[in-house]
């Protein structure tokens, strides 16, 4: 559904739990990933991007792998990925992961390694 609130434009009100959004289609200048997962083991192989990556982590815990760095993030915990770094992430468990994945562009522009 799409409307204008308080100069706002509305775009996207199905997309409240888990899904993705590519600025691209409605002049922002952001991507952003929205992960909500109970599966062990779900997550991403090792890719990289032209830009930089802020995972936020809303609850849950995964497994990281950043550049040449590995460890646990957890809820609470902001992960910003620099620009050309490989890396990738797979959950953990025991409880749900849920996390908003903020791409600093306006399309996905992904290279898998």
């Amino acid at each position: 559904m799409t409307g204008i609130v308080q100069g706002m434009r509305i775009v996207r009100q199905d997309l409240l739990i888990d899904g993705d959004f590519e600025g691209v289609q409605f002049g922002s200048g952001v991507s952003f990933l929205l992960v909500d997962t109970d599966v062990i083991g779900y997550g991403t192989a090792l890719h990289q991007h032209p830009y930089s990556e802020t995972i936020v982590i809303r609850a849950g815990r995964a497994r990281f792998v950043v550049g040449t760095e590995e460890f646990v993030g957890e809820a609470g915990q902001i992960i910003v990925v620099p620009p050309l770094t490989p890396h990738l992430f797979e959950n953990i468990g025991p409880d749900r992961l849920q996390s908003t994945n903020i791409h600093a562009s306006e399309r996905y522009i992904t290279t898998w390694l």
